[in-house]
């Protein structure tokens, strides 16, 4: 199993910080925009919630998720598919804010798309870290102006 792990310190307090992760507004803001998140029904991010992740890009393949960890600060995925794993998101309480940390574990079952992964392993990585860069951006923009992601 290959793990990934980001972290990015942000001047935002941890509920502005999980706002911007899961309100579908605030996804589409920060989310690589060759992904699409869809829920599979109404959007909730509770534990069992269902979604699609889908590259933008013909022939257009998704990956299906299930929410399977939701705790105050906490959201992971899991997913099975082309990939199978998880991706989870926390919100560490830090003195200057809040420690975003990104931890994507997962294998690809396929040796022909685990071989096509491998060419782009440092393009997943870097999207992963611009992808937090964007949520702080996100986070202290709103915490600058008072609003929360749900105002927009």
């Amino acid at each position: 199993m290959l793990q990934f792990e980001q972290t990015c310190l942000i001047a935002a307090d941890p509920v502005t910080v999980e706002h911007c992760i899961i309100e579908p507004y605030s996804m589409r803001q920060w989310l690589n925009p060759m992904l699409e998140c869809q829920s599979m029904g109404p959007w909730r991010v509770e534990l069992g919630s269902r979604f699609r992740f889908m590259i933008r890009v013909p022939p257009y393949p998704a990956l299906e998720c299930t929410v399977s960890d939701r705790r105050s600060g906490i959201i992971e995925w899991s997913f099975q598919g082309f990939f199978e794993g998880t991706d989870r998101w926390e919100c560490r309480i830090h003195p200057s804010g809040t420690l975003l940390v990104n931890c994507f574990r997962f294998d690809i079952p396929n040796p022909w798309i685990k071989a096509g992964f491998n060419l782009f392993e440092g393009l997943t990585r870097h999207d992963m870290r611009s992808q937090l860069q964007r949520i702080k951006t996100l986070a202290e923009s709103r915490l600058a102006t008072g609003k929360r992601p749900r105002d927009e």
